[in-house]
């Protein structure tokens, strides 16, 4: 088998995943799951997820893990909910929207510069920092959930958006652009060479004149406007603030990002197969809700493919070597 192929192959690995449990569920239950309506609401529940996945997308290439992302989400639509509180209708929304951007972004940088500045392992940082975030979103909302009045970010959501020319939920587009922006800048951008040129040797990329240090609170904080973009979209999932939301989410996110092909030794992943991965997810959750399947089978079969990604990106590298 020529090299090319054996490249094409791994590639696309993620699609064709993708491709066999959609066939798989379309065969068991083919009316209700291939309905247009269904495949809306699957790429509607792929968002927040898939956003999320490609801010981590550029973490775990560069080598690093962030544990925080699901109480960033938390905390975003905790800070997006009081800020909508305190003004009112028109673009007002958009400064509570940039405020729970900002407050992940702020999380990441935190991290990264713990990170770079002490030596401390990412995973140890973001163990804690996801303990900061969630303690500060619930400090933020007196540990309750907090309303807002009806505004045009809770319609980001909605699986029949309006105006019906959209045909998806806005926020399905929104995570389209980001997943091209995303894709251009891993690809062909200086940016995303040293991305993966950190992931694949921290210190050959050092010896290069990449200034590491700087790239890595650049990567983290990116990663926290990605996650704050995601607790947009899950404030208007809610159509509230909630900093009890999200629990665990974190695991799903960067699942995404490993069924889609990236590596957690880094220096492998893209864009469009961390997007994949979590459009698989949502795929095995919504088919078997469909079929009656409980929960706990549901996170058995999700770990289960976990596992497996991960065994198969080892023996790669086992042969490569």
């Amino acid at each position: 088998m020529s090299s090319k192929l054996k490249q094409f192959l791994a590639a696309s690995g993620p699609f064709w995943g993708l491709l066999f449990v959609f066939m798989l569920f379309a065969v068991l239950s083919p009316q209700a799951f291939t309905s247009f309506y269904n495949l809306k609401t699957i790429f509607t529940q792929s968002v927040i997820i898939g956003i999320a996945a490609l801010g981590m997308t550029f973490v775990i290439i560069s080598r690093g893990i962030d544990l925080s992302v699901g109480s960033q989400i938390a905390l975003g639509t905790v800070v997006t909910a009081v800020l909508l509180n305190m003004g009112g209708g028109g673009w007002w929304p958009a400064v509570g929207a940039l405020g729970g951007i900002l407050a992940c972004a702020a999380v990441g940088a935190i991290a990264a510069f713990f990170i770079t500045r002490f030596g401390v392992a990412p995973f140890i940082v973001t163990l804690g920092t996801m303990q900061i975030a969630r303690g500060a979103a619930k400090w933020i909302g007196s540990e309750q959930t907090v309303p807002t009045d009806d505004n045009w970010l809770q319609a980001l959501m909605l699986i029949d958006p309006e105006p019906g020319w959209l045909v998806f939920a806005p926020g399905i587009w929104i995570a389209l652009l980001l997943l091209l922006v995303s894709a251009i800048a891993l690809r062909y951008t200086i940016f995303g060479r040293y991305v993966y040129a950190i992931g694949s040797n921290e210190e050959t990329a050092r010896l290069c004149g990449v200034r590491v240090d700087l790239m890595k609170i650049i990567i983290y904080t990116l990663c926290g406007v990605f996650t704050g973009i995601a607790a947009i979209m899950q404030y208007s999932y809610l159509t509230i603030g909630d900093p009890t939301s999200a629990v665990g989410l974190e695991l799903d996110i960067i699942a995404a990002v490993v069924i889609g092909g990236a590596s957690l030794n880094g220096g492998e992943g893209t864009a469009i197969g961390s997007f994949i991965g979590a459009l698989i997810m949502a795929v095995l959750r919504n088919g078997c809700n469909m079929l009656g399947v409980p929960n706990f089978v549901q996170e058995i079969i999700i770990g289960a493919i976990i596992v497996g990604a991960v065994m198969i990106d080892q023996q790669k590298h086992r042969l490569k070597s």
